[in-house]
């Protein structure tokens, strides 16, 4: 097969793509960068004027950026948003490349991308803002409503009024811990910095500890059924029973009738067999279209309030121990939300 030509390999880039020499002139256009910029975007022509580029004061790219002058330490534009001539947004960004170190500039690489993937993000930031902000809103107004009242009130109210405020203070608290907790996992899952410390844990006995603890707060009826054979699992233990907790704590919140939680052998024909943990309640279940968006942050399938972020934390913690999520309904409705689990790799011990 023929080696591709560099025309060829840039028509081929996700990105638009323009070279240029070191006098200037374009000797490369892309076929993205062609329909974004036009037909006069054409190799032969001084980049000036294929980069038809301005900001929102009408200044050109060139003539902002002048990539062939300035530092002779400088080896990049970092990407910035400019207008097309038809007023579209791209994100544009240089390459500086030199042939002697601290000489002039012998080429300019520079790509074009759309803007709209920005749009998409500052909207996404936009909604996290607003979603935390209401989230921290509510229990922060609570703490400071009955902080206030006990200052201004404190001789008029008897002792089990102030137990009853400061309860519910603490209970508000408790909360904002947890949602920052949460917020800190979900960054630190988006940034892949989440940091895991696995050893050989027992699953029945963590889930053995978990059911209880979520039952005694619960008029809920909660049932678990554990595997007689279970294998030791390879997971960081305050992880999984986060896990395991967030799960168990969803069904009571949002089903209805016996919660039952299995823990259960997973088969694995090419390593150790791992675990298998199953959620379930008898409750109305979830819809086929909606089960691809409960992993996703701040998604919420009820009224029963919490912050939408567990199931998606859920899902980041099970898969970076290497294992998997599901969700579907029941054969008599209700949700079923499993994850699994690695067993202990052979060379643990070694």
């Amino acid at each position: 097969m023929p080696h591709a030509t560099a025309q060829e390999l840039a028509d081929e880039l996700p990105d638009g793509v323009v070279l240029a020499d070191a006098q200037g002139v374009v000797t490369l256009v892309s076929a993205l960068a062609r329909r974004m910029l036009g037909p006069s975007a054409e190799p032969g022509r001084p980049l000036a004027e294929v980069l038809r580029l301005q900001d929102q004061d009408a200044q050109a790219w060139t003539a902002a950026n002048t990539p062939y002058a300035g530092l002779r330490t400088r080896t990049a534009v970092p990407e910035q948003p400019w207008l097309l001539p038809d007023g579209t947004e791209v994100l544009v960004a240089a390459r500086l490349h030199r042939a002697e170190r601290l000489g002039p500039v012998t080429r300019v690489a520079i790509t074009l991308r759309s803007g709209r993937g920005r749009a998409r993000l500052d909207r996404e930031r936009s909604d996290l803002v607003a979603t935390v902000a209401h989230e921290l809103r509510s229990p922060l107004t609570g703490v400071k409503g009955f902080v206030q009242a006990l200052l201004n009130r404190w001789d008029k109210l008897n002792d089990e009024q102030k137990k009853l405020m400061l309860t519910t203070v603490a209970a508000d608290s408790d909360r904002l811990s947890r949602l920052i907790a949460e917020l800190l996992d979900v960054a630190r899952i988006d940034t892949g910095r989440l940091q895991l410390y696995p050893r050989p844990s027992d699953a029945g006995v963590l889930v053995g500890r978990i059911v209880e603890s979520v039952g005694a707060g619960t008029a809920r009826e909660i049932d678990l059924v554990t595997d007689a054979d279970l294998p030791q699992v390879h997971v960081d233990p305050d992880k999984f029973t986060q896990v395991a907790t967030n799960l168990v704590e969803n069904a009571v919140r949002h089903g209805d009738g016996l919660v039952t939680v299995r823990v259960e052998r997973e088969p694995h024909p090419d390593a150790p067999d791992g675990v298998r943990l199953t959620v379930s309640d008898e409750g109305g279940g979830i819809p086929p279209e909606l089960r691809r968006r409960i992993f996703t942050k701040f998604w919420t399938g009820g009224t029963t309030g919490g912050s939408g972020l567990g199931l998606y934390i859920v899902n980041g913690l099970v898969r970076a121990h290497g294992g998997t999520v599901s969700v579907d309904n029941g054969p008599d409705g209700g949700a079923v939300l499993s994850c699994t689990w690695p067993g202990l790799p052979d060379d643990i011990f070694g």
